[in-house]
């Protein structure tokens, strides 16, 4: 309606203010005291007769918001009981700072904000990849793997640049200094572990690490890790560092391959030589030996003939001594018979009937087998 509508029995405006020119200092007086009549009905029931019955209308909204307030209450303390999984450890924080931790199970604290909690899993394996990254989360390392070398070249102990790129596995043993004592744990890791690999490569030779040595340096890289990290307070265990791939640069590789396969033929034909030696040495030692032994037996054998036949000799001589007749007569026959023992003989005794009973015979089957042999 209009300003000056003549319905408007009470003079007011269309909203229930006073027209333009009214008492406005009286109607915001009048506001403020019904708000305050609401308020005081709201909290404590007062309020007179004259606001229409609002004694029993206020001790309704008492007893009402009571029930509210015991409500939220009842759901404010429950609030505070937690489940710690098999996985976790639960962390209790009061105001902030550290009271107390509790093992996996069902477990009660003082509701947020007094006190609230912290559950990190403390049996969940952690990967942290060192130069290299790999765009699937598979702890299995399936994916794309994308290579950063400002992680992964390093400088060996001969001044020959690697590119090295590894894995470290870890889980947390104590989390309250995990949660505490470091700000960034995983970033703590990545720059301990990639700091930890470059000593290690720095004190060893390129040929080593890329050949027999690879499980000695991540062992190595391990050990110095959990000193390092222990040294922090990080409250993590390093469980296995695993180099994923050592090569050297991708810009000369080719030539290293070459000096590589270079250096795999010089040691097979050393190993080569080596056996051929194994195998001739012994044997010319071992016939060295049996000629040596051969002549020690000959001499052996050559002064004890030679010693038999001076004692022959002498024992000859003192028979001779004793009876020279006898001793030449019987030295003539052993003579004789030693040279006509192996030849064909005939002896004839002419004194005995001059020839007597002997038959000339000519043996022509002899000449015969002669001739055939001769043919």
């Amino acid at each position: 309606m209009a300003w000056n509508d003549k319905n408007d029995s009470n003079g007011s405006g269309p909203w229930g203010s006073p027209p333009p020119g009214g008492d406005q200092n009286a109607d915001v007086q009048e506001m403020l005291q019904r708000g305050q009549d609401k308020i005081r009905s709201l909290f404590f029931g007062g309020g007179g007769g004259n606001r229409g019955g609002g004694s029993g209308g206020g001790g309704m909204n008492r007893r009402a918001t009571l029930f509210i307030l015991l409500g939220l209450v009842i759901v404010w303390l429950a609030s505070g009981f937690y489940r710690v999984l098999p996985d976790e450890q639960g962390v209790v924080l009061r105001f902030g700072k550290f009271v107390e931790q509790t093992a996996p199970g069902l477990h009660y604290h003082i509701p947020f904000p007094i006190e609230e909690v912290r559950r990190p899993k403390v049996t969940v394996v952690n990967r942290t990849d060192i130069g290299m990254r790999i765009g699937s989360a598979d702890y299995s390392g399936s994916g794309p793997v994308r290579d950063v070398p400002e992680e992964s070249l390093m400088l060996t102990g001969d001044e020959n640049i690697v590119d090295v790129d590894f894995s470290v596995f870890w889980i947390i043993k104590n989390a309250e200094n995990y949660l505490f004592n470091i700000q960034e744990p995983p970033g703590t890791v990545k720059a301990v572990a990639e700091s930890t690999m470059r000593e290690v490569v720095g004190r060893s030779r390129i040929q080593p690490i890329l050949t027999e040595e690879r499980q000695g340096t991540e062992e190595a890289v391990k050990k110095l890790m959990q000193e390092a990290l222990d040294r922090y307070g990080a409250g993590i265990e390093v469980t296995q560092v695993k180099m994923q791939k050592v090569d050297p640069p991708a810009a000369v590789i080719d030539a290293f391959r070459d000096v590589q396969a270079a250096r795999a033929d010089q040691e097979r034909i050393r190993n080569e030589a080596q056996a051929y030696q194994n195998k001739v040495v012994p044997e010319a030692r071992g016939e060295a030996a049996r000629i040596r032994n051969e002549a020690l037996a000959y001499q052996e054998q050559t002064v004890a003939e030679a010693e038999g036949q001076a004692q022959r000799f002498l024992a000859i001589f003192r028979e001779y001594r004793e009876a020279p007749d006898v001793t030449r007569r019987r030295m003539f026959l052993e003579t004789m018979e030693r040279v006509l023992g192996d030849s064909e003989k005939i002896i004839i005794d002419n004194q005995v009937g001059q020839g007597g009973g002997i038959v000339p015979y000519l043996p022509l089957n002899e000449l015969n087998r002669t001739r055939g042999t001769g043919q």
